[in-house]
Order: C-alpha cells, then structure tokens, then sequence
C-alpha cells in the first residue's frame, strides 16, 4: 500500500474517532480550531477572525478548547495544515481566507465526521463543509457616501486585493454610492495582490495619493494604508477595514467596516455542544449585526455624518439595498433595470465593473 493511502486512510479514521463525539445528543467538549492567512495582530482581518475564537472561549469556558495556526498560505501549505488539525482532534475547523476553499474541500472528504467551515467561499461539496460570509458590500455603500460628499479633488481610490467577486462588489458599490452624491467624482483602483503585506499596501496607496486621490478605501489587512494617509497632513482620509483600527482616528481614519465573526463562530460551535449543527450557507451583513460600521468621526461633517447613518439604518431595516438599479455595466449594457434589486446569486458572481469605472479586472 502506497504511503499516501496509507496516510488517507489512518486520517479518515483518527477523524471518525474525534468526531464521532458529535451526535444529535450533542458533545462534552469542542475542540475549534482556526487557520489564518495572516498574523492575529494585523488589526484587521485576521485580528477579527481571532477576536471572534477568543468569544467563543469566553462564551464557553471550559467546554471549549481553540487552537490555530496565522500566516498559513493559501495552497499546498493549507492542506498540510487542515491535515494537521484534524489528526490533532480538531471537532470543527475553520478556513477563514477565500483561497482555502480546494484545500477545505480536500480534507473534509479525508475527514467525513470532522466540521469544516470555510469562510467567504461557495464550495461545500461534502456534507461536513459549510460556508460563511459577511455582506462587506453594504459598508462599502456608506463608506462611498462618504467619499463621494468629502473628496476635494473628485478623486477617490480603492485598495484591492484581489480580483474575485467579493472584492469586485465592494468596489462596485464604493464607486456606485460616490457617484450618487457627486457625479464628478472619478475612481482609481491599485491591485494589490495580496491580503496582507503592509508594504504592497503601502505603496498602493501612495500610488493612488500620488495620482491625486484624497479618499482612499481598501479590501486589504493592514493598517499601511492608513500610516500612508497620516503623512498628508489631513489631505487624504480612509477608512478601517476589517477592524476598527481606532489609533487612526479622528482623522485620517473617518469611519471603519468592522467584521463581528463572535455571533457565528459562537453559535457554530453551540451547535456542535447542543447536537443541533447543520450543514449551512450564511451571508449575514448589517442586519444581523456581523458588518457594523465603526463610529463616524468629528472630521466628517455633521450633515454627511447623519446621510451616512440614515444609509445604515436603513439598510439595517431592510428598507434599502445598495444595488438597486437603475445600474449599468460598464460597457453600459443593462445590468439592473430601475428599482430591480440585485440577487444574492447575481453578487456572488460579479465579475464585472459598473458604469463610469475605468480600467479592466485582471484575469
């Protein structure tokens, strides 16, 4: 028998021994664990996710033990890892990065009784496999808002990561909610290839700052972008992304996305101790309280302060959604008629920048 079998199969079985604990009757004990694509202190993505563990510990004391491993690439390097956990005893793992979703998939099949939960991706091709997301999108509006009302020079800039449905929403909903506000106002995206790296992220956003932009958003993990925008002297603004990141307030951090991970992963692992865990597909935003928007400083002014929240709010109710046509595509085909409202399906794949965005998505 090849070594790899034998591996495969000595896993399927230590899997079945850890979780077979599960059961509609529930489990004593959950051992969650937590793999991440940065360092817990980067103060935005990954810093959330781990907040978000740290909850589930204080929820449940010691019904709970959490272990996890940062800086985990996404690749080869994940499968290993996810290996690792689950041998470990690992009742229920958590992929907290979109390029982990192959890896996640390929363990679990090795793993039928272990939990996995991969977070902003769309494969569950295993039973054991859910996923989980947040609606980074509706954040992005309010933060546009802002952008759109404050920029002086109608410039407005935005940090991706990379080029996958997800980061192409937010951007699309950033420039859509600017533009409403301030039909002069014109959007520079930088590719940063990269989740975290503070340096890329640095010069992203000098590139922008050096083309003129003075309101710069990011789908990135660290503070950089901030530091960046400190060095203006208050020419240039942006916003928390991911966390708080409050040492940058009042300016030039305006406002912040905030990801609140502790209400899922805490109700997750409940699941797990009280036998009620089912396979599932969650998309929470504003509404459920998993996108919150860090407070609004003194440096925006009290009238765009209160739009900003009204937006919010009514966002919160329901009684709004940031793609509500009417809304093209950028080579001004008809993407959504006047007062349609996007699908969730529609989102989940968009490839596509709107109208009045300029410059391509890379392939």
């Amino acid at each position: 028998m090849k070594r790899t079998t034998l591996l495969a199969t000595a896993a399927l079985g230590l899997g079945m021994a850890f979780g077979g604990a599960a059961s509609a009757q529930g489990m004593d004990k959950v051992k969650a664990c937590f793999v991440y694509v940065g360092p817990i202190g980067d103060l935005g993505w990954t810093y959330q996710h781990h907040q978000g563990a740290l909850e589930v510990v204080e929820t449940y004391g010691d019904k709970v033990e959490i272990a996890f491993q940062e800086n985990v690439p996404e690749g080869a390097d994940a499968e290993r890892v996810l290996t690792q956990m689950a041998l470990s005893g690992c009742n229920i793992i958590f992929t907290t990065s979109f390029g982990y979703m192959d890896p996640t998939n390929t363990v679990a099949a090795k793993f039928p009784d272990i939990k996995f939960e991969h977070s902003t991706g769309y494969k569950r091709e295993h039973p054991n496999v859910s996923t989980y997301n947040a609606r980074f999108y509706e954040g992005r509006a309010i933060q546009g808002h802002i952008a759109g009302k404050m920029t002086k020079t109608n410039k407005i800039g935005y940090i991706g990561s990379f080029p996958i449905p997800e980061v192409v929403m937010g951007i699309n909903s950033y420039y859509l909610h600017a533009k409403k506000v301030n039909p002069d106002v014109q959007l520079s995206v930088v590719w940063a290839f990269t989740w975290f790296d503070p340096a890329k992220e640095a010069d992203a956003a000098k590139a922008l700052i050096d083309q003129g932009v003075d309101v710069i958003a990011a789908h990135t993990d660290s503070t950089a972008p901030l530091a960046e925008a400190a060095k203006t002297n208050g020419a240039v603004i942006g916003f928390g992304q991911a966390s708080d990141m409050a040492d940058f307030k009042p300016s030039p951090r305006v406002s912040s996305i905030i990801d609140n991970w502790a209400p899922y992963y805490v109700k997750r692992v409940g699941q797990l101790l009280d036998g009620t865990y089912e396979q599932v597909d969650s998309w929470a935003g504003i509404p459920e309280g998993e996108v919150e928007i860090g407070e609004i400083t003194d440096a925006v002014p009290a009238e765009v302060k209160a739009e900003a929240e009204a937006m919010r709010d009514a966002i919160e109710a329901g009684t709004y959604h940031p793609f509500t046509g009417p809304i093209n595509k950028q080579d001004g085909s008809v993407w959504l008629a006047d007062g349609d409202v996007a699908s969730d399906g529609d989102l989940l794949g968009m490839t596509f920048f709107i109208e009045g965005i300029t410059g391509d998505i890379p392939q």
